[in-house]
C-alpha cells in the first residue's frame, strides 16, 4: 500500500522552534515579501480567535488584534525537514517528499520488518516525533492516502482498504482536492461540495467544463493514481557557513564573504572531484527568520566563475541585514567526468544530452516532474481526454 505522512502547518512549526512560547498564543506565518498579503498556517489559538490560513492580512488583524506575525524561516524549515527525512530513512523507510510537511512511502517492503502495516505506520510516526503532531494514512492510491492522513488525529494512523476508498472519500470536502479556489467556487455554485458528488459526474463533462485541473480533481476523487514511490536521492550535505560579528547589509562585503565560502566549499575532500549540479545560498537575518535561494545548473561544473555568476546575484535579493551566510552543495553528479570515445554512435550525443537535461529538471523540480504523453483516446472530442501524462524515471 501507499502511505502518506502529514504534518500540517510545518513551515510555521519549524519557524516557532526558536520561539516555543508563541505556540500557545495567536500566531500566523507572515506572507512572503512582494507576494499577495495572505496568511500562511496559524496556531490553534489563532483559529480559536477566528483567524484562518489564507485570510488577508488586514482582515486577520482586524479579527484578532493580538495576532503575532511570524517571519518565514526557509532555512530552518529545510533543516527540520531534512532531519525528519533522515530519521525515517534510518528506520528503513524509502521516502518520496512531496513538500515540507508531506511525504509518501511504500509499505510493502517494511511490513515484514515491523510485523504488519499498522506497526510500520506507528514506527514512522515515532521516528518523526510527537512534538510535530504527525498523522499518517495508508491506502491503495495516493490521494486516498493523503485524504486519510488529512482526517486522522495527531499521532494516529488511518488505513483505508481498496473496497472502502470510494465510500471513505465521498463525504470529504472539496478543499482536499487539487483545485484552484476559482474552480472550487464554480463547483460549489453548481451545488457540488463533497468529493463524492464530484466523483459521480461524468469524466468527460468535468474535463470539458474545468479543463485539465478538473480532470485531475475527478481522478483524485476516485482515489488518485497508483504511481509507484520513487525514493529520493540523498543530498550531498557539504556546507560552509560564515558568521559576522555584526549585521551586514553591504553587497560588496557579502560578495566577498560568498567568494570565501565558495573557495572553502570546493576545497572540501567530501566532494571527491565531482561536479556541482544544485547549490543553495542562505542567510540568517538580523531581524529574525532566514532567507534561502537554490540554483540548478544547466551544465554541472566546479568552475568558480560560473558558480559565482549563477549564485552571487541572488545576494541582491536579501530583504534585510544578515548575521550569518551559508553556502551548500545540495546535489553532485554521480561521476567525476565522462569517458570520451574515438567514434560515437549516431544519435548517442543527443541521448546523453537528453538524459542530462532530464536529471537537471528532476533536480530542480523534484521527482515525478518529467512525464511522457501517452495517447489513450485519440477519438475523443475533448483534448484533455485524448492523452494522459505518465511519469518517467529513466
Amino acid at each position: 500500500m501507499i502511505a502518506c505522512l502529514l504534518i500540517p502547518g510545518f513551515e510555521l512549526r519549524a519557524a516557532l522552534r526558536s520561539r516555543p512560547s508563541l505556540e500557545l498564543e495567536p500566531a500566523a506565518l507572515a506572507p512572503r515579501e512582494g507576494t499577495e498579503p495572505l496568511l500562511g498556517p496559524v496556531t490553534a489559538a489563532a483559529e480559536t480567535a477566528g483567524v484562518r490560513p489564507g485570510m488577508r492580512l488586514g482582515e486577520a488583524l482586524a479579527t484578532c488584534p493580538s495576532l503575532v506575525l511570524v517571519e518565514q524561516d526557509p532555512a530552518a524549515t529545510e533543516q527540520a525537514w531534512e532531519e525528519i527525512l533522515r530519521r525515517l530513512e534510518d528506520s528503513g523507510f524509502t521516502v518520496e517528499p512531496e513538500e515540507p510537511g508531506c511525504l509518501y512511502f511504500e509499505t510493502r517492503g517494511i511490513e515484514r520488518l515491523y510485523g504488519g502495516l499498522e506497526r510500520a505506520l506507528e514506527r514512522a510516526l515515532t521516528a518523526v516525533g510527537s512534538a510535530w503532531d504527525p498523522r499518517a494514512g495508508a491506502a491503495g492510491r495516493r490521494f486516498a492516502a493523503l485524504a486519510a492522513a488529512s482526517v486522522a488525529r495527531p499521532g494516529q494512523a488511518l488505513v483505508v482498504a481498496d473496497e472502502r476508498t470510494r465510500d471513505f472519500l465521498a463525504p470529504l470536502p472539496l478543499t482536499l482536492l487539487p483545485l484552484q479556489s476559482a474552480r472550487r467556487a464554480e463547483l460549489e455554485n453548481f451545488g457540488i461540495r463533497k468529493v463524492g458528488e464530484l466523483a459521480e459526474l461524468p469524466a468527460a463533462a468535468v474535463a470539458e467544463r474545468l479543463g485539465r485541473d478538473g480532470r485531475q480533481a475527478w481522478s483524485s476523487a476516485h482515489g488518485g493514481t497508483r504511481r509507484r514511490i520513487n525514493g529520493r536521492r540523498l543530498p550531498a550535505e557539504i556546507v560552509e557557513a560564515l558568521e559576522f560579528p555584526e549585521a551586514v547589509a553591504n553587497e560588496l562585503t557579502l560578495r566577498r564573504a560568498f567568494t570565501v565560502l565558495l573557495e572553502r566549499l570546493l576545497a572540501r575532500p567530501e566532494r571527491e572531484n565531482r561536479f556541482a549540479r544544485k547549490l543553495a545560498v542562505s542567510a540568517r537575518l538580523a531581524a529574525g527568520g532566514s532567507w534561502r535561494r537554490t540554483v540548478t545548473l544547466r551544465d554541472p561544473t566546479v568552475e568558480r566563475d560560473r558558480l559565482k555568476a549563477a549564485l552571487a546575484p541572488k545576494l541582491a535579493e536579501l530583504p534585510a541585514p544578515v548575521v550569518e551566510l551559508r553556502l551548500e552543495l545540495v546535489e553532485l553528479t554521480e561521476s567525476n567526468g565522462q569517458q570520451l570515445e574515438l567514434v560515437q554512435p549516431a544519435g548517442n550525443e543527443l541521448d546523453v544530452r537528453l538524459r542530462d537535461s532530464l536529471r537537471q529538471v528532476r533536480a530542480s523540480t523534484g521527482s515525478g516532474s518529467v512525464a511522457t504523453v501517452v495517447e489513450v483516446a485519440p477519438w475523443s472530442r475533448i483534448p484533455e481526454a485524448r492523452a494522459i501524462l505518465v511519469p518517467r524515471d529513466d
